[in-house]
């Protein structure tokens, strides 16, 4: 929701001048390395998210929140290139027809971009679920199941590094199979879901147009 709202701000919502500024500052966030994430918000969040909650502030809430940060520029990026490329030819026939630059937004280029909104979704998803470095550097690392957002939690990708790293041979070093079975399962469901939805709406969109 808030890279469509980024992107609706790009693409007509907004004042033009702030919109470009924002493109070019969300086109920067996409190039800055996941480690530079982790390392400043050790400093700067992990303290705010310490004193709003109980606990050292390494924890589920933090490491979730830059990983919004992370996959948010990616999904801005991918949107509005798909939206741009609608917008060159539907906004002066919106204009023509007397729709506003938001309604020309809502109704005309959304709905045409639907894959690569699509697409930008599960690509974040995919960049968020696959990520090690954030999970590892502010999430707690501690294997148990979270309470609340302020608990520790060690993720599937943080666990397979941590162990790799560190033990060989043990049952902790047999876990990795399962973690990794975990993972590819969860991110190949995801897709293959995606993928049915999409064929799904497609098949409703063809009807429609075969009834008209």
């Amino acid at each position: 929701p808030l890279a469509l709202c980024l992107c609706g701000w790009m693409h007509g919502l907004g004042p033009a001048r702030p919109a470009r500024a924002l493109r070019q500052l969300v086109h920067g966030m996409a190039a800055v390395p996941t480690v530079v994430y982790g390392f400043v918000s050790v400093f700067l969040l992990v303290p705010l998210v310490r004193r709003a909650g109980q606990g050292s502030g390494l924890c589920w809430l933090s490491a979730a929140l830059v990983l919004a940060l992370l996959v948010l520029p990616t999904m801005v990026v991918i949107m509005d290139a798909a939206l741009r490329e609608q917008g060159r030819s539907l906004r002066l026939t919106g204009a023509a027809l007397g729709l506003s630059p938001a309604q020309v937004f809502a109704h005309v280029m959304l709905p045409g971009a639907r894959r690569w909104l699509v697409t930008a979704g599960v690509f974040g998803f995919g960049r968020a679920v696959g990520d090690t470095l954030i999970p590892l550097m502010l999430a707690g690392n501690a294997p148990g199941v979270p309470a609340s957002p302020f608990d520790a939690l060690r993720t599937l990708t943080a666990h397979m590094a941590l162990v790799m790293s560190t033990d060989a041979g043990s049952t902790a070093y047999h876990s990795l199979f399962a973690a990794g079975i975990l993972l590819l399962a969860v991110s190949s469901g995801v897709s293959l879901a995606v993928r049915r939805l999409r064929g799904t709406g497609q098949d409703s969109l063809a009807d429609a147009e075969w009834r008209q």
